[in-house]
């Protein structure tokens, strides 16, 4: 005999780790529109819309600017498959387990990587890039993660991006935590290839990965000698699909793109400057409270993101134990360490939505019943 379950019902959540964060309501009600064809000539209009607005999130003006249908880890393929070919090189800044990563992807690609800094929770000073090339003048790309949600860390990308741009290298950069929470600049910061995610600071359920390429990575990957490996993520096929031909590429997500479109109104409606600004004050709020209450946080100073705070416990609260008790007995999710911080650290988001002193109030209550306990 056929079992068939109940329905499922999600308990109750109050989502503050590094993704995904909560869903606005109008996304929620987007998501509920009837679904019509990835070619109807409505979609495709809504996709143009959607391209405006991811232009005027990213900061650019690069034509090839789209949602690859994947998470954010489809984005990094998506970035690197189309900018690499076996053989070449690439030199990648490691901060934390995002950064690996992109190396190991680079590697799947046939690349030959090398790897700088490879100290968690440390920016990589722009000298040891410059290195790098030194090194290695062939470089064809160079990856950096601009907010390293495994330790909570910052990247500039300024300096490097002038670096790239003298040593005639693409610059790539996971902006997966980063779009939308805080300032990204893509054609100010000489950015060729950028890609994020929808479940993050843009408040969209996980599922679609916006990424942009500049003209000269766009040629790149028009003037490969061989195919990228991924037909799937080819940019070079999804942009016929984008562009006037229309051609069909792939069945696109109609429904997350409905989420895209009505987050990126909530976003742009709310201004980017004034939304980076949230992001900064409340974070820098919560990583204040937790101080005064014995947590230390993982990055050094000038180099915390606001959108994700990495913390290490103190003392008298042990990790799973305390986190698996927020989740439990309060509804509140954060995430523990990864990599070299597993069992040592808390990975609390404040993107979007979650971005709030309401959220922040209800954790820091539950974290104080915590320690009195």
């Amino acid at each position: 005999m056929t079992h068939i379950p109940g329905r499922f019902e999600p308990p109750p959540r109050r989502l503050m780790g590094p993704g995904p964060s909560p869903v606005h309501r109008r996304v929620l009600e987007a998501m509920a529109r009837p679904v019509i064809g990835h070619m109807d000539p409505e979609t495709l209009r809504m996709l143009d819309e959607i391209q405006v607005m991811l232009r005027d999130a990213f900061r650019t003006s690069n034509e090839l600017t789209f949602p690859v249908s994947g998470t954010g880890t489809a984005g990094m393929e998506c970035a690197l498959m189309n900018t690499l070919e076996p053989g070449e090189t690439a030199v990648i800044a490691v901060s934390g387990a995002f950064a690996e990563r992109m190396v190991e992807i680079a590697r799947r690609c046939g690349a030959d990587v090398e790897i700088v800094g490879d100290r968690w929770a440390e920016p990589v000073p722009t000298a040891e890039i410059a290195a790098a090339l030194d090194r290695r003048p062939e470089t064809k790309i160079v990856g950096v993660v601009h907010a390293e949600t495994s330790t909570g860390m910052l990247q500039p990308l300024d300096e490097i991006g002038a670096l790239c741009r003298e040593r005639e290298a693409l610059f790539v950069v996971d902006a997966v935590a980063s779009l939308g929470g805080i300032p990204l600049e893509v054609d100010g910061w000489g950015i060729d290839v950028c890609y994020s995610g929808s479940q993050k600071c843009l408040s969209a359920p996980p599922g679609l990965a916006p990424i942009t390429f500049s003209a000269e990575a766009a040629a790149v990957r028009a003037n490969r000698v061989q195919p990228p490996r991924s037909f799937y993520l080819d940019a070079l096929f999804i942009s016929k699909y984008l562009g006037s031909e229309r051609r069909y590429h792939h069945t696109a997500p109609v429904s997350m793109l409905y989420a895209l479109h009505e987050a990126l109104r909530v976003v742009l409606e709310e201004g980017m400057e004034a939304r980076w600004r949230r992001h900064a004050e409340i974070g820098s709020e919560l990583l204040a409270a937790l101080v005064d209450r014995g947590f230390q946080a993982v990055p050094p100073e000038g180099y915390r993101l606001p959108q994700v705070v990495c913390v290490r416990l103190p003392d008298s609260l042990a990790e799973p134990d305390a986190r698996r008790r927020l989740l439990g007995e309060y509804g509140i999710e954060v995430a523990g360490g990864l990599g070299e911080l597993a069992g040592k650290v808390w990975r609390i988001g404040l993107m979007g939505e979650s971005c709030d002193r309401e959220h922040v109030k209800a954790l820091l209550d539950a974290v104080d019943d915590l320690l009195a306990a």
